[in-house]
């Protein structure tokens, strides 16, 4: 145990900096923590536990910030001299997490994770108060379903590609120092984080292997890899316990690797404990609850820790807590802050970098590359790119000559659109453009007079006035689908939101931005032609309409006062565009999403189709130009399958960052071979996906390992301007043993007549199992580059411990005793090559319920979710009438006269025991009663039909009721 807290050592400031043990570099870590931390008061260690953690002068200790973010650039900060408010950095920003995954390089991503370090530093090096060196990034939540809203945070629906590259980020950003931290990267959010829907109060039911071998792994790895510090907790419930105090946070996360962590909640999720989900009574209460479940920082209250400190102390008081308890966690938390060299005399090895290294050169040109390796060629047709150089290029649509940034990025640094690129590359006088919107003006039809915006850079507050459509009181109409459009004012080009908060709107905004959006309207037409504006903000103000006062200044109210507008067409934004684009010899038309309001972090999308605008706009210019490339631009899969059957090519890029323009022109004119290849599954249509809350990957046959419909793109897709064969594999053997790996070399040679890099990936399926297997999954994959017939033999690698899954039936990882098909290609769905091994692995036992078995450990279920046993530990079944869990290959012995079970609820209900269905002969009946609380467990026991053999048991609901365990007997 470290040492209990001392009195205060009086006077130990300034020039004891270098005398105190825990400012002695050549000690152990532990032994520097367990010194600093006995010399703490127990208020101060308490004042360590919030977000903003308290400088500590007599020690000359300063103040400690937790959670800078940093998912695809060093992006904001919050600041404790300004009550919270957001600072953004100024800083390199890359593309968006979920081109990253496309790059399907490792490599890459460890380059990219050090300059996000690296930069992190330089903003530390200027204000350590404020830009803080724990990171939060990456994000490792699994897209399992394109509709969810943060789709962009992610890196795939895969497992081991996420796993793999935010090991990669990780590294980089944490640095390759032995001993010291560069900075402190912190894995978001933990556990099965993927709707945004009542994200709070929702919780995602998981059986123990979608638990394990799919929503665990991409934390796993990056942990035991030693690659990051510690993990966000989620807001959510999993299995109808709030993450915040998943238990997981103190045991199995931490069993995954010797070094400490440092775990941290999600902003406002203790609130949420006593607030939406209702969970604990009161704040100490459920402050206890956080700490005794592993997790260390409370990140809520902005910068009001006093809150968290005060129900600490009253926790403690109360005797929920102990100072061993607190030791726990600040230990944890000075560890990090020790290895980060913050208590080093020199500052440690990386104190010398500054803000020289941000946006440096360097920096510039990997963010370029990284541009350049996330965008996937999704069609070629007859060779439409790449563009002939000489030749008139038209660059139109919403998305041509803007770039966006979103909620998690920094602010750019500099711009390079499409627009810009494209004119860098082929010459100003070779391209046509326009961005494809309309150019109207609003008239108030009661007086005849124009909507005006202001001129200068700040724009004024929007007012009626001038009689003709005059530059003011012009804007340009861009279209984000389902109705909802953004107004740029042409008086100053910036966009129209709400003015200050208050119900005036202006025209101020650079683009749509900030937490409740507020730059979002709809134009309702009515029975007469004219048009109400309708304010369609996030935050949802009782009177969302626009009316003219009668000072002429526009102001929300209620919808029975709006004023009527007419809808003047200045300009067509497809007229122009189709105009560009028949003067060109490549029409390049700029497609997309704008990352506040096509989903983002509190807000799913209900579609995955372009914005109507966007498709009609496509279309046009198709017909105008047969020779048109598509280019969407967007953070999550799109159901583009008109343009898939009617464009000759189409592009996909996230939001790359400030090269975006420049890396797109090097793909559309050849300088760079595109190689990027898809991270998640692109349906054809939303009919193709079960509900958004449905977790359970296997049952609902989600994602690429599961799902056997046909998709418009598959996993791993992605085309290149050469063409790759695969020759016949070698593998080392064909027959392992449970512990064993065999090695597989491929051939893979460029039979085109350009340099390209192909992504060789390998796949494994199991053909018999005791257990649903998917119908193929990632083993291996290696990005090679490879000159005009040019040919490498890829060495690729299968573990049989890779190819375990959970058994249920004895709660381990097994290997089964099977045959593997071993499948290698350039997509899940483009398989060049096959080969077969045999796993000599075990044969699982027929189960046996002889002794207490967990009902969350069942092989199948209808109709039931998982639910938490206690407030602390352990999962239940929560059943409902006519749901079922199904124990497969169950010995019953000679015979089996009697059940055992455990449960608990409010109401009455029964559980019927069945044979071989869940319609099945019953053998029997247990009467639940009501235990009179859900955590209050009872047993109960029913006699059995006496039967034996070896049967499927089913155990079938009716009425709501809470199964812990059950025993046959």
């Amino acid at each position: 145990m470290p040492p209990r807290s001392r009195a205060p050592d009086p006077g130990r400031t300034g020039g004891a900096r270098e005398t105190l043990p825990f400012r002695d570099p050549d000690l152990p870590v532990a032994a520097r923590v367990d010194d600093l931390l006995g010399r703490l008061t127990l208020d101060e260690k308490i004042g360590l536990l919030h977000q903003y953690q308290a400088p500590i002068p007599r020690l000359d200790i300063g103040r400690f910030k937790t959670g800078t973010e940093a998912l695809h650039g060093l992006a904001w900060t919050t600041d404790v001299h300004a009550d919270g408010a957001v600072r953004t950095a100024k800083a390199t920003v890359f593309p968006q997490s979920v081109g990253l995954g496309a790059t399907w390089d490792p490599a890459l991503m460890k380059q990219v994770g050090a300059v996000v370090g690296d930069e992190a530093r330089g903003y530390n090096s200027e204000n350590p108060d404020v830009w803080g060196l724990q990171l939060w990034a990456p994000v490792v939540n699994l897209l399992r379903d394109p509709r969810w809203g943060r789709n962009e945070e992610g890196y795939s629906e895969d497992p081991l590609l996420t796993g793999l590259l935010a090991t990669a980020y990780g590294r980089g950003m944490r640095g390759d120092d032995p001993e010291h931290l560069k900075t402190a990267p912190v894995l978001k959010h933990y556990l099965a984080n993927n709707n945004e829907y009542k994200r709070t109060e929702t919780s995602s039911s998981l059986s123990p292997r979608n638990k394990k071998e799919y929503y665990e792994v991409p934390f796993k790895m990056p942990i035991s890899n030693e690659a990051v510090t510690g993990i966000m907790t989620a807001y959510n419930k999993v299995n109808g316990r709030p993450a915040t105090v998943t238990p997981d946070a103190a045991g199995l996360v931490r069993s995954w690797t010797d070094e400490t962590l440092f775990n941290v909640t999600d902003a406002g999720g203790p609130n949420n404990l006593i607030g939406s989900q209702n969970y604990f009574s009161d704040l100490p209460a459920a402050d206890a609850a956080t700490i005794k479940a592993g997790v260390d920082s409370f990140t809520v209250d902005d910068t009001k820790s006093s809150i968290t400190i005060g129900a600490v102390k009253e926790a403690l008081d109360r005797k929920l807590l102990t100072e061993a308890d607190i030791d726990e966690a600040v230990g944890h938390i000075l560890n990090i802050r020790m290895r980060l060299g913050e208590f080093d005399p020199d500052g440690g090895p990386y104190a010398g970098i500054t803000m020289k290294t941000v946006n440096s050169p360097e920096h510039r040109a990997l963010a370029r590359k990284a541009a350049v390796e996330q965008m996937v060629l999704l069609k070629n047709e007859k060779k439409a790119l790449p563009v002939a150089s000489g030749g008139k290029v038209a660059v139109v649509g919403p998305l041509s000559d803007t770039l966006y940034t979103d909620w998690y990025s920094g602010a750019l640094p500099y711009e390079v659109t499409p627009l810009d690129g494209v004119r860098a590359r082929a010459g100003a006088e070779n391209v046509t453009t326009s961005e494809g919107v309309d150019r109207i003006a609003l008239k108030d039809v009661r007086t005849g007079e124009y909507v005006a915006g202001g001129t200068g850079a700040d724009g004024a507050v929007l007012k009626t006035g001038p009689t003709t459509p005059d530059a003011t009181t012009q804007f340009d109409v861009f279209d984000w689908g389902q109705g909802i459009v953004t107004l740029r004012s042409v008086a100053n080009g910036k966009t129209v939101g709400r003015h200050n908060w208050g119900s005036n709107l202006s025209n101020s905004q650079a683009q749509p931005n900030g937490w409740f959006v507020q730059e979002m309207f709809e134009l309702e037409q009515q029975s007469d032609g004219n048009h109400l504006l309708r304010y369609a903000g996030y935050e949802n103000p009782a009177d969302a309409y626009v009316r003219v006062l009668d000072d002429g200044t526009l102001a929300l109210a209620a919808k029975a006062d709006a004023t009527p507008f007419a809808k003047d067409v200045v300009s067509s934004g497809t007229e122009s565009a189709v105009a560009a684009a028949k003067q060109a010899d490549t029409a390049v038309v700029v497609v997309g999403s704008m990352p506040f309001i096509n989903g983002r972090e509190d807000h799913d999308r209900t579609t995955m189709d372009l914005a109507e605008g966007q498709l009609e706009l496509i279309k046009a210019v198709r017909k105008a130009n047969p020779n048109t490339v598509v280019v969407v631009e967007n953070s999550y899969p799109t159901t583009l399958t008109w343009a898939e059957a009617n464009v000759p090519a189409i592009l996909w890029t996230s939001h790359a960052g400030a090269e975006t323009g420049n890396a797109l022109a090097d793909v559309l004119f050849g300088d760079e071979n595109p190689s990027g290849k898809l991270p998640q599954t692109w349906y054809r249509s939303a009919e193709q996906l079960p509900s958004i809350l449905d977790y359970d990957v296997i049952d609902s046959d989600r994602t690429y390992l599961y799902f056997e419909g046909d998709p418009l793109y598959e996993f791993g897709y992605g085309l290149s301007y050469t063409t790759f064969e695969y020759g016949e594999p070698k593998l080392s053997r064909r027959s392992m043993s449970a512990d064993g790996t065999i090695e597989v070399t491929v051939p893979v040679t460029n039979t085109g007549k350009r340099a390209g890099e192909e992504v060789v990936q390998l796949y494994t399926h199991q053909r018999k199992s005791r257990v649903k297997q998917p119908v193929k999954e990632l083993r291996d994959f290696a990005k090679v580059a490879l000159e005009p017939g040019g040919t490498e033999r890829v060495k690729l690698e299968i573990k049989a411990s890779d190819l375990a899954f959970w058994d249920v039936t004895r709660n381990k990882w097994t290997v089964e005793r099977a045959h593997h098909d071993v499948l290698i290609g350039s997509s899940s769905g483009d398989i060049r090559e096959r080969a077969k091994i045999n796993v000599r692995g075990e044969r699982i036992p027929a189960r046996d319920l002889s002794e207490p078995t967990r009902a969350a450990d069942f092989d199948d279920h209808d109709g039931i979710v998982l639910v938490d046993e206690t407030k602390t530990d352990g999962d239940a079944v929560g059943g409902a009438a006519n749901g079922w869990i199904e124990f497969a290959g169950v010995d019953l012995g000679r015979s089996t006269g009697e059940i055992t079970a455990r449960v608990a609820g409010t109401e009455a209900a029964t559980i019927d025991v069945r044979l071989d269905g869940p319609d099945g002969p019953r053998i029997g009946t247990l009467a639940v009663p009501s235990t009179g609380g859900i955590y209050t467990y009872r047993e109960i026991t029913a006699d059995l039909r006496r039967t034996g053999g070896r049967h499927d048991v089913y155990l079938v609901f009716d009425g709501e009721t809470r199964l812990s365990d059950i025993t046959l007997k």
